[in-house]
């Protein structure tokens, strides 16, 4: 095989067009096999990208070159291509290769880019920095696709990029899910010749020498000009990137290497940022993923039947059909956040914004001014990028916005990104937030019905990764009260649990270690975390032991703000208090259960605290 001949990018420029053939489809192959056997991973985002990866190596000499991938998930290719193929067998596993790219991994890996549309930010401040330190023969590609154009951040670099003439190539990775203009064969032709730097050479020397043609040099430019400026009109896409100060260029075939090649030569020859636009389709050389029209198998997710994402669908229908001013709104992920029943049942009441979850937030804010009730259905490390707007657009305003946070907690193979552990202190810091944590499949149900019905400003629902519990009516709350969930025989006040959310389980299988010892314990379910009951912190009080648990940041997160209340209402009594959480740290990946045991918030180790706190 010549993927196996492949330790590096160099190695790519001695292959001919036949050999780079043979490895784009070897590189397929070894894509598919490994996703499938894992049954986890990025694998449309992948495929597509093949030959572009591809050419940008044989184009350039990286890691002295920079390449800045946007989003990360689709450098599958990238790492191939720079040593790291024999590594794959470990792909997202505990101490194995990284889904996304790594700086600890490679010196090729730039940037740890797995939230979208910043890459452009990162581009500008590089190309200032290699030009304010004499480095400005390096070149630097930043790759966007996957939607990343449709995020704010990604028009914000665009504008400084341009304003400050910067030597950036920019590879818009078109694959059907961000910009794309249409094109004709005429048109066509145009893009080959406006991207030639030797065409536009001779064309500015014809301009300069019409502008002196003596008496009607001022009125031959200006025909020049009037002349171009039309056909642009009649036979190009939209002019959007030029007015900017980018170069476009494009759209260019992007499973066409030598096509690619030739057009990453040109882009270096302009001087400033240079758009090449590329067109590829995700999913490609492998059918299952080609013909999924929802996603072409983006990756091996979804969402699964008993999981609490499938409680929220089923709920939120149901909340749709008996309140007609029920709205859902997404940025980008509708499938993945479990809002596609909804949108086939209210197609004019799902929004999908794109990557943009500030303005998805302040949005939300405006349709709860003009009386609906938004629900705004993100995953929780992504609500980090709209807290602003959560804080003053929604909280200020008391609007009843309903946050519905999807793969809260430690989430796993994803790694430091994606485990939303910031939620959770983050709004509960907004004065008027109510939040709900359910610990079951039927309780997420419940909460976001009382949601709609008893929060009188924004209200927030987090749930996890992991299977929701199936329980029993009886074991369902309502409203703002905690439930208490078990209480020893004997009365006796020795040591109290707080489980939030899902590590109620936890709390569970600790006070279940401790009976054989003859511990009491007796468990709570907050279920509102914000609002506290404060039945449940006047019955924690009286106990010896206080013991919270949650799978946020434990640092000003809910078992802090249980300690404080505490304090007020212990009445002299200062209970001993402790407060069991993620610590304040960059989490790499592995399974959500081997993290949660590795930091002593499983039965185990909920069990082993309360020991040596009880001496």
């Amino acid at each position: 095989m010549i993927l196996e001949t492949i330790t590096g990018p160099a190695d790519l420029r001695r292959l001919d067009a036949e050999q780079l053939t043979t490895l784009c489809s070897e590189i397929r192959e070894f894509i598919v096999d490994t996703v499938n056997k894992k049954k986890d991973g990025h694998l449309g985002s992948n495929l597509g990208a093949v030959e572009l990866t591809v050419a940008i190596h044989r184009s350039l000499n990286s890691p002295d070159d920079v390449i800045l991938w946007d989003t990360g998930h689709q450098t599958y290719v990238h790492k191939m291509l720079t040593g790291r193929t024999d590594d794959f067998e470990t792909l997202r596993e505990a101490g194995g290769l990284s889904g996304y790219p790594s700086r600890e991994e490679s010196d090729h890996d730039w940037i740890e880019n797995s939230h979208a549309s910043t890459v452009l930010g990162y581009a500008h401040g590089l190309a200032a920095a290699f030009a304010k330190t004499g480095q400005s023969t390096r070149r630097i590609v930043a790759v966007l696709g996957d939607g990343s154009m449709t995020g704010g951040m990604a028009f914000e670099g665009l504008n400084n990029l341009g304003h400050s003439g910067s030597d950036v190539t920019i590879v818009l990775n078109d694959n059907g899910r961000s910009y794309a203009p249409t094109i004709s064969l005429l048109t066509e032709s145009l893009v080959k010749i406006r991207s030639n730097p030797v065409y536009m050479k001779r064309q500015r020397r014809f301009e300069a020498w019409a502008a002196k043609l003596p008496l009607i040099g001022r009125y031959s430019t200006i025909g020049v000009n009037a002349s171009k400026a039309a056909i642009r009109e009649a036979l190009e896409p939209q002019e959007f990137f030029e007015p900017l100060g980018v170069r476009y260029m494009g759209p260019f075939d992007g499973h066409d290497i030598d096509e690619l090649e030739t057009a990453m030569r040109n882009a270096a020859e302009f001087e400033g940022p240079v758009v090449l636009h590329v067109k590829t389709t995700k999913g490609r050389g492998y059918a299952p993923a080609e013909n999924d029209p929802i996603k072409n198998m983006h990756d091996m997710g979804g969402v699964k039947p008993g999981s609490y994402t499938a409680s929220f669908t089923e709920s939120l229908v149901k909340l749709g059909e008996e309140h007609q001013d029920v709205v859902a709104i997404t940025a980008a992920m509708p499938d993945s956040t479990g809002l596609l029943p909804f949108r086939d049942r209210f197609p004019d009441r799902c929004y999908d914004v794109g990557i943009a979850e500030q303005h998805a937030v302040t949005a939300a804010a405006g349709m709860a001014m003009g009386g609906l009730r938004p629900v705004v259905a993100l995953y929780a490390t992504f609500l980090s990028r709209a807290f602003d707007q959560a804080n003053l657009d929604v909280g200020l305003h008391s609007q009843r916005v309903i946050f519905c946070l999807d793969r809260a907690g430690i989430t796993g193979s994803d790694g430091p990104s994606h485990h939303g552990i910031f939620d959770l202190v983050l709004m509960s810091k907004i004065p008027n937030m109510t939040i709900f944590c359910p610990s079951s499949y039927q309780e997420l149900q419940q909460m976001l019905s009382d949601a709609y019905d008893l929060a009188e400003g924004p209200a927030m629902i987090r749930w996890p990764k992991t299977p929701a519990p199936s329980v029993s009516d009886a074991e369902v709350g309502r409203g703002f009260d905690a439930r208490l969930v078990s209480t020893s025989d004997s009365g006796n006040k020795q040591v109290c649990i707080i489980g939030v959310g899902k590590m109620l389980e936890a709390a569970q299988e600790a006070a279940a270690e401790l009976a054989a010892e003859g511990i009491d314990v007796t468990i709570w379910d907050p279920r509102c975390v914000k609002p506290l009951d404060q039945k449940m912190l006047n019955d924690a009080a009286e106990h010896a032991l206080v013991v919270t648990i949650e799978d946020g940041l434990r640092d000003g997160g809910i078992g802090a703000a249980i300690r404080d209340q505490l304090d007020q209402c212990a009445a002299g009594k200062n209970p001993d208090v402790a407060v069991l959480g993620v610590p304040t740290d960059y989490l790499p990946h592995a399974k959500p259960d081997a993290i949660l045991a590795e930091l002593g918030l499983d039965g185990t180790g909920v069990a082993a605290t309360i020991r040596k706190n009880l001496g």
